[in-house]
């Protein structure tokens, strides 16, 4: 009995189609662990903490493109960048985030 190669993980398993290609790859994991934490951080007001799941949800919607998500989730956070009442480690948590997604694109 011959040994089978190993399954294929990652994004590069996924045909370029595919729109949850992104969804596989290591990157989108932690960006997506990072936005859930920010929703979880009871330190940040309210709004924040939901415009955070909701940058989360809009990564994972999955039959829309992946540039169009990742466009949809910067807009989100940038706004949330800009509200007043943002604690300053929220603030660079936001702005990791954005980085992230964008050399996602």
């Amino acid at each position: 009995m011959t040994p089978s190669p190993p399954p294929a993980t990652g994004s590069a398993a996924a045909a370029p189609s595919d729109p949850a290609a992104g969804l596989e790859s290591p990157a989108f994991q932690r960006i997506s662990e990072s936005l859930a934490e920010l929703a979880d951080d009871s330190s940040v007001p309210r709004n924040i903490r939901r415009g955070a799941q909701s940058a989360r949800d809009e990564l994972a919607k999955p039959r829309v493109a992946l540039d169009v998500r990742i466009a949809s989730a910067v807009y989100v956070l940038d706004d949330l960048a800009n509200d007043p009442n943002l604690p300053t480690h929220g603030r660079t948590a936001i702005w990791s985030i954005i980085s992230s997604l964008e050399s996602l694109q």
